[in-house]
């Protein structure tokens, strides 16, 4: 997942950044309401972990920028207040979820996997490409029925391929939902981890439609 942290908590944004990239997730993340509102607007996520009493601009301003400019990105509410009238503020300007603190990072992990699954409309268990099979709730991968080995990198890849399998996803697209904002990218990277994955996920095959991007099939490689 391309996840946006919106956090002004140093310490428990540190906490979640270590437990959602060891899950293989690439986190953006913003320290005030201001910064987040634009990665919002301007960057493609798969959801939004957004706290209300931010700095500089408040969570439910910022939800409610999104919403009003048609952004449909999944939002799980992150906060300290417990009123049910503070809830009832988040899930009226737009919010998906909500979590009250403190809280489990792991249950954090769930939830964002459940709200991205949900909007993807991926009702089934699992998403299957030949051998390969993807569960996005757990967030595993087989092959043949066995797990799957996989880098980090490998696994934003993949998983981003097979959740549009037998359609072309964009080189650029790819860039953006595997690397984090401020990463440095190698204008060949992704070619390379392409490169890899071809060798693990065989038959199921990795096309370079070119000038276009890639597509995950099915079929053996000739």
């Amino acid at each position: 997942m391309k996840l946006l942290l919106v956090e002004d908590d140093a310490a428990l944004a540190a906490e979640i950044l270590r437990v959602l990239r060891a899950e293989n997730c690439a986190v953006d993340h913003a320290r005030n309401g201001e910064d987040g509102a634009h990665l919002g607007d301007t960057e493609t996520y798969d959801a939004a972990v957004l706290d209300l009493g931010l700095p500089k601009r408040d969570g439910i301003a910022v939800l409610q920028g999104w919403r009003a400019a048609g952004r449909t990105l999944p939002v799980l509410i992150l906060t300290a207040r417990d009123a049910w009238s503070d809830k009832v503020a988040g899930f009226k300007a737009g919010a998906d979820d909500y979590l009250v603190k403190p809280f489990r990072v792991e249950e954090l992990v769930i939830r964002l996997r459940a709200l991205v699954r949900r909007a993807a409309a991926h009702g089934a268990t699992t998403v299957a490409c030949g051998p390969v099979s993807f569960d996005p709730g757990l967030g595993a991968f087989t092959r043949d029925g066995l797990p799957l080995k996989l880098t980090a990198l490998e696994w934003r890849v993949l998983s981003c391929l097979i959740l549009r399998r037998d359609g072309v996803v964009p080189r650029g697209e790819l860039l953006e939902r595997v690397y984090e904002g401020d990463a440095e990218v190698d204008s060949n990277s992704v070619e390379v981890i392409i490169t890899r994955l071809r060798r693990k996920i065989a038959p199921a095959r990795i096309e370079t439609v070119r000038g276009h991007g890639y597509r995950l099939t099915a079929g053996a490689a000739a």
